[in-house]
């Protein structure tokens, strides 16, 4: 297939690394007026002790708090004078940063964008503010079927020593007990320039963006800041788990199952993409959704999903059912799990979801928010800027029998994880 000039690539990317490690990646846009910033950096809950979980996630929300600077009223003011919006958010192998402006105010979403990363002050009522906020989300989600058996899953899918073992937002008791000092502390050992990617896509000449993000971020330095540690090994699963959660009160089950799948970075990842498709997405959600909610009628919702990553994230089912319903549900899904491990997928299966996968990239890159996105992965996963030029080739090089290895390799009716919460 030869290449379209009309897709991000190595030929209309920008790259340049900044001498104290920040690697920036420019593509102009000219058919939108808006330029957007996308990006990310070592400071995730990966850094955190049990003890500590939601520590980078709070300390993310705080940094738009206060700075050297600017209070916190100041920097929204700015940033709403001009249309704009920044924000900062923590996962569990990076933080992640993004801001949206016109092209014209580009120089002053990257002056505040560098501000708010390189110069908290933390003020504790601000911290303490979002503490507050965080405290009461967990409340809710503790009387929320759907998120206490996800937490249920995962706690079981990965040991307590293991990093996905937690949620990246915390727990009560965790929130509780963080200090602002812990906070301020995990900013300087982790916000740095080191290993940073930013990406910038939009009306812009890519010398203008380069001079900003110099202006703003080439003297930034951090001895202090620490490299991520590696994933500690996981053992595999050697018999099912099934764990119920009982939640008074409630008229609704969901259902959480499933095994570790492939991380993002695994060969296998694009065949395991389409095999999750055909099960529980593609349409009305793959088969499990023509089986379980179609066709039996036992389910609200009920689909797949396979969550990839830096790391072996879950390939899982879910779905919310009525509580009378829950052991049926599960056998069904189980049956269609065995149908996908068991037997070959169909030609005409497999061309569907070839179509639904390559028709629907130029959708995901209708707008500046979707091709930076793309260009952040495409780093992040060490996929090469011209993938996305090379994707329908990848995508139509997969065979029947790719699926079905990539499926067997990663489900086990054996080794199943099962999660159901809901009244007693």
């Amino acid at each position: 297939m030869a290449q379209s000039t009309s897709l991000p690539g190595t030929q209309n990317i920008a790259q340049h690394q900044l001498p104290n490690g920040i690697s920036l990646l420019i593509h102009e846009n000219h058919t939108s007026q808006s330029v957007v910033i996308a990006g990310s950096f070592e400071a995730g809950s990966i850094f955190e002790t049990p003890a500590q979980s939601g520590l980078a996630a709070l300390t993310a929300g705080s940094v738009m708090r206060g700075t050297q600077a600017r209070d916190f009223d100041q920097i929204f003011d700015e940033l709403e004078g001009i249309g704009a919006n920044l924000s900062v958010s923590g996962g569990t192998h990076q933080a992640n940063f993004y801001g949206k402006s016109l092209s014209e105010d580009l120089g002053i979403l990257v002056d505040n964008l560098a501000d708010v990363l390189r110069n908290p002050i933390f003020p504790t009522d601000q911290v303490e503010r979002l503490r507050g906020e965080t405290l009461t989300a967990l409340h809710m989600r503790e009387q929320s079927t759907r998120y206490r058996a996800s937490r249920a899953f995962q706690e079981q899918l990965y040991p307590p020593e293991h990093p996905y073992h937690y949620a990246t937002s915390g727990s009560i008791d965790s929130i509780t007990a963080l200090k602002t000092e812990a906070v301020r502390d995990f900013h300087t050992q982790h916000y740095g320039p080191a290993g940073m990617v930013m990406v910038i896509v939009g009306a812009v000449q890519t010398e203008h963006a380069l001079a900003a993000v110099e202006q703003a971020f080439a003297d930034w330095q951090n001895p202090h800041q620490t490299t991520a540690p590696s994933l500690p090994a996981v053992n595999s699963v050697i018999e099912s788990r099934r764990e119920n959660v009982s939640i008074p009160g409630k008229s609704q089950s969901d259902i959480m199952l499933g095994v570790r799948g492939p991380s993002r970075l695994d060969s296998d990842y694009l065949a395991a993409s389409l095999a999750n498709s055909v099960l529980g997405q593609f349409g009305m959600m793959g088969r499990i959704g023509a089986t379980v909610r179609e066709q039996l009628g036992l389910a609200y919702y009920a689909s797949s999903r396979l969550s990839g990553g830096h790391g072996p994230r879950p390939w899982s089912v879910s779905a919310g059912v009525a509580p009378h319903n829950v052991q049926l549900a599960l056998d069904r899904i189980q049956d269609e799990i065995k149908h996908l491990i068991q037997e070959p997928i169909s030609s005409d299966e497999l061309a569907d979801n070839q179509a639904y996968f390559t028709g629907h990239l130029p959708l995901q890159l209708e707008g500046n928010e979707g091709i930076a996105g793309a260009i952040l992965n495409m780093v992040a996963y060490d996929l090469g800027l011209d993938y996305l030029v090379n994707y329908r080739d990848e995508i139509y090089s997969l065979t029947v029998d790719d699926l079905l290895v990539a499926a067997q390799r990663y489900w086990n009716l054996d080794e199943l994880v099962i999660a159901v919460a809901g009244p007693a």
